[in-house]
């Protein structure tokens, strides 16, 4: 029997696809290469339309299932556990996996409980075992001093999620193509005893996992007033100030600013780590950055092993003649 398909679970905002979706096509194009079947994604919303949809198959799926109803415009957990439910029982899917947002961590232990399916969260590798053809769910555990690789062998769909920004977003490839299926849940399935009133999008001061430039701080600033040392780097380089745990727990930066696996994670252009050790628990929301640049005092210090460059030395020296050279660099 051919395997069957893997699916990821789509994500939209006011009709438009969300970013991380396209992220879940990377992960989810990998997977269905190696088991050779097809990927999916699945959306849920109210009557995207078809070019909206088509972007998924550019990006890498072979096949959109779009569930439309006005009640799927945004995200309630009743009507989305159930829609899901309903479309898995039907076409009975290999493998799920979604976004560790509030979408995919509200709905994805909805979804696995009533199936008696094994759900692993916040996922940093998933890969495929080559003689069983399970999916190995790798995360970091017991406070992020080690990985854990699990797999559920007996119960399908196997089901996961994945921190967003913890790979890139597939390529829009031209003229891909893929068919597109809509499917119009009964009215049984979308009734909700929680309605959504109003919504007051979060603001964040500091905007790290949107920023191409990110400027950690590590407790090597030894206080929180020569955290201005990296503000300033960030602004000549039009960046955020990110933290390490220890930062925040200090008080120098706001939990936002967090970077880790208790925090955020980040993928950007350049990640500099400045007076930042490197622990396994901050590593593990940084190092898809595409460039990683590290200033540390301990040339020991474990950041020095994922940077594509390494300045040894006293930071309250090196940052402001950086910060110098990269203002002159952009006036002349």
């Amino acid at each position: 029997m051919s395997p069957k398909a893997v699916w990821i679970l789509a994500e939209q905002r006011e009709g438009k696809v969300a970013d991380v979706s396209y992220e879940l096509i990377t992960r989810g194009r990998e997977l269905a290469d190696q088991r050779g079947t097809e990927l999916c994604a699945v959306i849920l919303g109210d009557n995207l339309s078809d070019a909206e949809l088509q972007t998924l198959i550019d990006r890498g799926c072979d096949r959109v299932l779009h569930a439309s109803a006005p009640e799927l415009r945004h995200f309630l957990p009743e009507p989305y556990d159930k829609c899901l439910q309903a479309l898995i029982v039907k076409e009975q899917p290999e493998i799920l996996i979604a976004a560790a947002t509030s979408t995919g961590r509200t709905v994805m232990p909805c979804v696995a409980g009533p199936l008696r399916a094994g759900l692993t969260a916040d996922c940093t590798g998933l890969q495929i075992e080559a003689d069983t053809g399970n999916l190995l769910q790798t995360r970091p555990a017991a406070g992020g001093n080690i990985m854990a690789t699990i797999k559920t062998p007996e119960r399908r769909p196997q089901m996961a999620t994945v921190r967003p920004h913890s790979t890139r977003p597939a390529p829009s490839i031209s003229g891909r193509t893929g068919r597109i299926d809509r499917w119009q849940p009964p009215a049984d399935l979308l009734k909700s005893r929680v309605r959504r009133v109003d919504y007051t999008p979060a603001v964040e001061t500091q905007a790290i996992q949107d920023a191409d430039v990110v400027v950690a701080v590590g407790r090597g600033f030894k206080k929180g007033d020569n955290v201005e040392l990296a503000r300033k780097l960030a602004n000549v380089l039009d960046g955020a100030v990110g933290a390490s745990r220890e930062a925040v727990d200090r008080g120098w930066l706001p939990y936002p600013a967090q970077v880790g696996l208790s925090g955020k994670t980040v993928s950007p252009k350049l990640y500099i780590a400045v007076g930042v050790s490197g622990t396994v628990q901050h590593l593990a929301g940084m190092q898809t950055s595409e460039t990683i640049i590290a200033i540390n005092s301990d040339s020991e210090a474990p950041i020095f092993n994922y940077a594509e460059i390494g300045l040894c030395g006293d930071l309250f020296t090196l940052l402001p003649m950086l910060t110098a050279k990269i203002a002159a660099a952009k006036q002349s």
